[in-house]
């Protein structure tokens, strides 16, 4: 085999792994964009490999992207903007091959916009032995060669990550029809006015977090910790002005969606999201309310959204 064809083979064998560790890598960074930087580094690192010596290719790769991860989460930079209490996971369409493996619930339960909050707690070692034990199912021995650390050391980081997250763990999962009612319920009370509706909605220790911010990224996320302050917040937030369509760029048609994993409004103006509103829902009733606004958080959700196809929308205008 030439080298240009033996080029051409190996680049074959990098891309049939491309969704895997693009989907490693979003659970471990939160951002889509963040994960395809860091799944273009690994193609870098592949390239300049001896890769005749690479017996296992996603073994290797799987160890490349994982570390490249860590050392993005350690940065400086990481640590000033996951500190200053303006991240959010950059949410994705349901669909979207970034968000697999999807097959347990524990796989799902991974890529949640709520387990991914909650990872922010977690140190980079533990995220990455949760991440690699529970969503891709790798041994203890394979997680101690990936992390170049003790199998013993990586039983005790999953034993550390999962109980922070399941004692912070909210969010259950809902079936689509479920999901459905709970977003035209929602709107539906947003949209009357009556706050009550609302706080009849959420549950008694109901959170609501925003980036409220249609230019970039927030300096600071908003954020409303009683059933009371969230209902009025939303009842301002649905009801519609001339100032806000202007704003907005337009008017707006919302559309149900469901949004890794949990139901979603979606703000869609021609082919473009401009907003998205997730829930997570425990016991029926929202205990998580979430709204991203800046346009760098919904690129790819956008892109997932244009290849979705139209659907009747719960409102046609805004």
């Amino acid at each position: 085999m030439d080298s240009t064809a033996t080029d051409r083979f190996d680049t074959g064998r990098f891309e049939a792994g491309r969704n895997r560790m693009a989907s490693l890598a979003y659970r471990l960074l939160g951002s889509a964009g963040d994960a395809e930087d860091a799944v273009q580094d690994a193609f870098l690192h592949w390239q300049a490999a001896d890769r005749q010596r690479i017996k296992v290719p996603e073994a290797w790769l799987a160890k490349v992207v994982t570390n490249l991860c860590l050392d993005r989460l350690r940065s400086a930079q990481a640590r000033r903007e996951r500190t200053a209490g303006a991240w959010l996971p950059e949410p994705l369409l349901d669909g979207d091959p970034m968000l697999g493996p999807a097959d347990t619930f524990e796989q799902r339960e991974s890529v949640s916009l709520a387990v991914l909050t909650l990872m922010e707690r977690l140190s980079p070692l533990e995220r990455a032995v949760y991440v690699l034990r529970e969503a891709f199912s790798y041994s203890h021995a394979e997680i101690a060669e990936i992390l170049d650390i003790t199998e013993s050391a990586s039983q005790q980081h999953l034993h550390r990550a999962r109980h922070r997250i399941t004692a912070a763990r909210r969010g259950r999962e809902v079936d689509s029809a479920s999901a459905r009612r709970i977003v035209e319920e929602f709107l539906d009370a947003a949209s009357s006015g009556r706050t009550e509706r609302l706080v009849a909605l959420l549950t008694d220790d109901a959170t609501a977090i925003s980036d409220s911010n249609h230019a970039g990224p927030a300096k600071t996320l908003l954020q409303y910790d009683t059933p009371q302050r969230i209902a009025a917040i939303a009842r301002a937030g649905f009801n519609t002005t001339p100032a806000k369509r202007r704003l907005a760029g337009g008017t707006p048609a919302i559309h149900h969606a469901l949004v890794n994993g949990a139901p979603a409004i979606l703000f869609v103006i021609g082919d473009q999201v401009i907003g998205a509103v997730t829930f997570d829902i425990t016991g029926g009733k929202i205990a998580t309310v979430r709204g991203i606004a800046a346009p760098t958080r919904l690129v790819r959700l956008t892109e997932g959204w244009r290849q979705h196809g139209p659907d009747t929308p719960l409102v046609a205008q805004w």
